[in-house]
């Protein structure tokens, strides 16, 4: 089977595809012939070295989110059988309650292989049924950017029909939060620095759009938006170099879910004591999660949003699409 992996020493150019013997599976586990996989922020860290350091393997196997058909299954495995359709959940080994430290040794794509793979080996209970209506490479979408804003609005602090979310820029985790917020019943307004990239969230559900650009100060134009309460939700793929904002654009007792890490910068806490606005950090979720996620997205019908899908053998053209951060939605690899 192929496989790609990266190098000893950080950098897309080190990425390499090769061959490898496939592996029969031992007893609990499930042979997955991968179809699809989608990339994450995150796994442009990894490539680039910038990702939990001394965390990463060497050789490793990049990128967490993938879908499949079962092809094997080993002795005793009773939740799946061969033609099912699956995807892997980004924690291998975090099934319901709350995460703990031995969750994070087996996030697929940084402390163990991932899925940029022909096939896989999978524990059981580390993969989910995947919903009928969505193709393979709209399912790869799922295991991080979607369960991340899933877990963000719907489970330690619930969205409610009628309430305000606000969402920062167009990419995976933003898109998905915004679909998820929309068939919810939620008023979402959406930031970008431009503005074609917001006629395409207004056409997502986004009822209020602002280009950052124009606004700077864009907390302020969410306020005035907001009729000077502020939002309910944000959900924040910035980090520290817009949380400030992000915080000033929460109503009084409102909620920043904190997931990125794209920006540098300081934190002052005297405004979310001040207001009290709880901030949340979120890192995408169980597979009880998952699963609850994935009966919304089939009974709704939903469809993730994919920018661009790339060949096997353009993976690393797959990174610099994403790279270059002129994406709306999910940049997708088709596997097979």
């Amino acid at each position: 089977m192929l496989v790609w992996r990266l190098g000893k020493t950080g950098g897309l150019e080190v990425l390499r595809l090769g061959e490898e013997a496939g592996k029969r599976p031992e007893p609990g586990e499930v042979r997955v012939r991968m179809r699809a996989a989608a990339l994450n922020y995150r796994d442009l860290m990894v490539v680039e070295g910038r990702y939990g350091r001394g965390t990463v393997p060497p050789d490793l196997v990049p990128l967490s989110d993938g879908a499949g058909e079962v092809v094997e299954t080993g002795a005793g495995v009773t939740r799946f059988k061969p033609g099912e359709r699956v995807a892997g959940t980004f924690f291998q080994g975090w099934i319901g309650g709350e995460i703990s430290p031995v969750d994070h040794a087996r996030a697929l794509g940084g402390a163990i292989d991932g899925v940029l793979a022909e096939e896989r080996l999978f524990r059981e209970d580390g993969l989910v049924a995947i919903p009928d209506h969505l193709s393979f490479e709209e399912a790869a979408t799922l295991p991080c950017a979607a369960l991340t804003a899933w877990n963000a609005l719907f489970t330690a602090r619930r969205l409610r029909p009628g309430e305000t979310v606000l969402v920062l820029g167009t990419g995976g985790v933003s898109t998905f939060a915004l679909q998820f917020a929309h068939a919810a019943g939620a008023r979402v307004i959406a930031t970008s620095s431009s503005d074609a990239k917001l006629e395409r969230m207004r056409a997502l559900g986004a009822t209020d759009l602002i280009n950052y650009r124009s606004h700077p100060e864009w907390e302020k134009e969410v306020w005035r938006l907001s009729s000077g309460r502020g939002v309910d939700h944000v959900v924040e793929v910035g980090g520290a170099g817009t949380l400030p904002r992000s915080v000033a654009s929460a109503r009084h007792g409102g909620a920043v879910h904190l997931i990125g890490v794209l920006t540098g910068g300081e934190i002052d806490p005297t405004a979310i004591l001040r207001r009290s606005v709880t901030v949340r950090g979120v890192f995408v979720g169980s597979r009880e999660m998952f699963e609850a996620m994935n009966r919304m997205i089939a009974f709704s019908g939903l469809r993730p949003v994919i920018d661009r899908v790339f060949s096997f053998a353009e993976a690393k053209d797959a990174y610099r699409h994403l790279k270059a951060a002129g994406h709306v939605g999910k940049v997708v690899i088709r596997i097979a």
